[in-house]
């Protein structure tokens, strides 16, 4: 199979631009024009004129970006516009341009005579497959609106989530880079002016300005050294953290770590729910929405618990039970669960252990922030006040030496 550049005239007279996937020029054609586009122009792919994707160029929607799209849609089709109208006027008007892209295929997609789920199931990276389902479910009960007003709900939760663990990673992670910059911008520009004084002073220099002087010097001359090293271990980190193994020693680390361990079992105990209680509202079987809650947890420890949860339900057994092996979830789960299984309330429960622990969340993270901020300061003075010591100690003991004379 080879990509084809394609310049058409489509059937509402416009012009479009794209690539498609054809094992010859001639089968590109014969596509395109059976799509029934007026082709302009048809060329291969090469290397030189092929579009560059790396990662860190494709803008993927964000979860508040789906939600403002469900929003719209339940708005626009709501007040009669039809299917294909409605995603041409939400294509044109969505400023992320992979979704926007993406929303405008599925409409070509379905003027095809696909459905929607198809069509949005032919961009994964755009479209969660928990979204993919429930389009599909809404199409099949003729309650597309319900599942649409739904996932604007679970993506806004879901935004709203992903921003206070964001809160509580990244700005931790600014303030420990930024006193490691100033740490290192003390013993690379600073330290050193006073390295001549110091040797001058002709006074014996204590263990610990020996050792920032020598620092100093490698992070002044070897300084490539450091970066290459940085670099290498953040590659090294990630390649590991993607193999089975890592990603079971970094679990492990989240949920081993003070603090952090907490936060983390709550915010899978959010997600968890808040997913669950979606999909069930949807009609989707139970074992079904096991299968894409597991898919929303970055963790894999988490992850293992509730396929392993959706095999003992396969087997008859009930899902509360299953919560409380491996000590993962917090108890309040499974309890929750136990008393939804029994009342046949289980949506109803599960709708409110999300809201209970989305605010469990914003209170650990505030825990977290409140315990950080010190711990951080602390290491940073301890840091600086060594460097400082440093200096003054040879200093100190030259003064002594001229007040004994």
């Amino acid at each position: 199979m080879a990509i084809f550049s394609y310049i058409v005239i489509d059937k509402r007279g416009k012009e479009t631009k794209g690539n498609l996937d054809a094992n010859s020029r001639a089968d590109a054609l014969s596509e395109l024009r059976q799509m029934g586009n007026v082709v302009i122009s048809v060329s291969e792919v090469g290397v030189l004129n092929k579009d560059v994707k790396l990662p860190f160029m494709t803008n993927k929607p964000k979860p508040r970006d789906l939600s403002v799209f469900c929003h719209q849609f339940v708005s626009i089709n709501g007040a009669g516009v039809p299917l294909v109208s409605a995603l041409e006027m939400l294509g044109e008007q969505t400023e992320n341009k992979m979704l926007a892209k993406a929303i405008l295929a599925c409409k070509s997609t379905i003027e095809q005579g696909e459905t929607l789920a198809h069509a949005m199931s032919l961009w994964p990276d755009v479209f969660p497959s928990m979204f993919i389902t429930m389009v599909e479910a809404g199409e099949a009960s003729g309650s597309l609106d319900i599942s649409f007003s739904r996932m604007a709900v679970q993506f806004e939760k879901e935004a709203k989530l992903k921003a206070t663990i964001k809160k509580a990673t990244v700005y931790p992670t600014f303030i420990v880079i930024i006193a490691f910059m100033a740490i290192i911008v003390l013993l690379t520009f600073v330290v050193p002016t006073f390295e001549t004084v110091l040797t001058q002073l002709n006074v014996k220099m204590p263990t610990i300005t020996l050792v920032v002087l020598a620092i100093a010097r490698f992070l002044q001359n070897q300084w490539y050294f450091v970066l290459v090293g940085v670099l290498m271990l953040v590659a090294g980190l990630r390649v590991f953290s993607r193999t089975d193994t890592g990603a079971y020693f970094f679990g492990r680390v989240q949920l081993k770590l003070p603090l952090f361990g907490d936060l983390t079992k709550k915010t899978a105990a959010a997600r968890m729910s808040r997913t669950l209680e979606t999909l069930l509202a949807a009609g989707l079987p139970l074992v079904d929405a096991l299968m894409i809650s597991s898919k929303t947890m970055t963790n894999i420890y988490f992850k293992a618990s509730l396929l392993a949860a959706r095999e003992a339900v396969l087997l008859g057994s009930p899902l509360a039970p299953q919560f409380a092996k491996g000590k993962l979830f917090p108890p309040l789960v499974r309890h929750m669960m136990g008393i939804g299984e029994e009342t046949g309330s289980l949506e109803s429960m599960l709708s409110k252990l999300a809201g209970y622990y989305e605010e469990e969340v914003e209170n650990a993270t505030e825990k977290l922030m409140a315990a950080l901020e010190p711990a951080i300061i602390f290491f940073l003075a301890i840091a600086v006040g060594t460097i400082i010591l440093s200096i003054i100690m040879p200093m100190a003991s030259m003064y002594s030496g001229l007040n004994n004379l």
